[in-house]
């Protein structure tokens, strides 16, 4: 009677799966994505197939590469700003943690003070995870394309042709399906020997990644506080991640991660050796390199920053400004009064000849320490007999 009762209620209340609900429209959303994934990955199968065999491994391989290339070119822009954002967080590092020391024990305070810092030195904590978030749907697209597809579960375009499907899950790398895992492991083949290397260069890769930038672009107060701590735990976390993850990954979503890698690494490289971070070992080579060439590195840093180099401000030269204020009434004793006469008759003649070194000096100088752009009207003005003996 009990079990009677009870099956009804448990046709009804059947417990619905959130998790479940979320995956499904995740993968809905993510349909554009995957289609275009697939596509390009087609595209590169293709033309590599004009002069390759199509089913050959190194078809889908060097395919995968080229499509990874192209996504990581498109992500340049993304990548560049995702650098700098971190890296103006490492530089305000010792700020903050001198907030920290002050406002400790009032969260309130130093919460408001943090913030306060931010927007005075125009950085945006959340703008370093932006760039993160938006590429994120990009890699989550190529990854399970080629995860799903080379397990034989057709994605994007590959719903349309199942023999390209076929073809990426059954060929050979050097013996090697690129569809196969590490593991399980019944017994060492080329499957292991292909992965295992692809593993091991993956890992070194993202090792090499963390190290170059720790080492070469990040200041040395930034390599203390919470925020180092915790890039120095990333630097041997991540690769061990990679490490044990990568056993059940396909060999050709290995290739994918180890491409990126490479990538990153080359990218990096570039970034830090022509653009990197002040008062780090890196810019310190730079600032030398630029100044071997005959460049100068502030004019460069105010260029790319939008603006220009400031002039430093020109000493005050009192002679100087004397000379270029009262050119007549100095030339007047060496020229017997002839500049005199051109400049307002016998009286501007006698007065230079009376005082010639309080007309040439003292009131250039007083005005010049106040007024310098009002130099040029401190001049003796013509008298009436001056303007009656032109007119006569």
């Amino acid at each position: 009677m009990l079990t009677t009762l009870m099956l009804p209620l448990q046709t009804v209340f059947v417990p619905l799966s959130l998790w479940d609900d979320f995956l499904g429209f995740l993968n809905t959303i993510m349909q554009p994505l995957y289609w275009a994934v697939s596509w390009i990955l087609v595209a590169f199968h293709w033309f590599f197939s004009l002069f390759m065999d199509p089913d050959w491994g190194w078809t889908w391989a060097l395919s995968i590469v080229l499509l990874t290339m192209v996504i990581r070119t498109a992500l340049i822009p993304l990548f560049v700003r995702q650098i700098n954002s971190s890296r103006n967080m490492q530089l305000l590092q010792p700020k903050v943690k001198a907030l920290q020391d002050k406002y400790g024990a009032d969260r309130e305070k130093l919460g408001q003070e943090t913030m306060k810092l931010y927007k005075e030195e125009g950085v945006n904590p959340m703008a370093s995870c932006l760039p993160i978030v938006l590429q994120a749907p990009v890699f989550m697209a190529l990854f399970w394309v080629l995860r799903n597809t080379s397990t034989g579960d057709a994605m994007g375009y590959f719903t349309q042709d199942k023999n390209l499907m076929e073809s990426l899950q059954h060929a050979q790398l050097m013996g090697a399906q690129i569809s196969r895992t590490f593991w399980p492991v019944t017994q060492w083949t080329a499957v292991q020997t292909i992965a295992a290397i692809l593993i091991v260069l993956m890992v070194v890769a993202l090792f090499v990644n963390q190290l170059q930038l720790m080492r070469k672009n990040m200041p040395p107060e930034a390599m203390t506080g919470p925020m180092a701590q915790q890039q120095k735990m990333m630097l041997y976390v991540f690769p061990l991640i990679y490490l044990f993850t990568g056993v059940n990954i396909p060999i050709g979503v290995l290739f994918y991660w180890l491409t990126t890698n490479l990538w990153t690494m080359g990218q990096q490289f570039l970034l830090i050796h022509n653009n990197p971070a002040p008062n780090t070992p890196a810019y310190i080579d730079w600032e030398e390199r630029l100044r071997a060439r005959g460049k100068d590195p502030d004019a460069i840093l105010a260029k790319r920053r939008g603006g220009k180099k400031k002039a430093a401000p020109a000493a005050y030269d009192p002679t100087k400004v004397a000379r270029q204020s009262t050119p007549a009434t100095a030339a007047a004793p060496e020229d017997g009064g002839a500049s005199a006469k051109r400049g307002g008759g016998g009286a501007v003649a006698r007065q230079a000849k009376a005082q010639p070194s309080s007309a040439a000096q003292a009131p250039p100088v007083e005005a010049a320490s106040d007024q310098p752009a009002k130099l040029v009207v401190h001049r003796q003005q013509p008298t009436k007999t001056s303007r009656a003996k032109r007119k006569s």
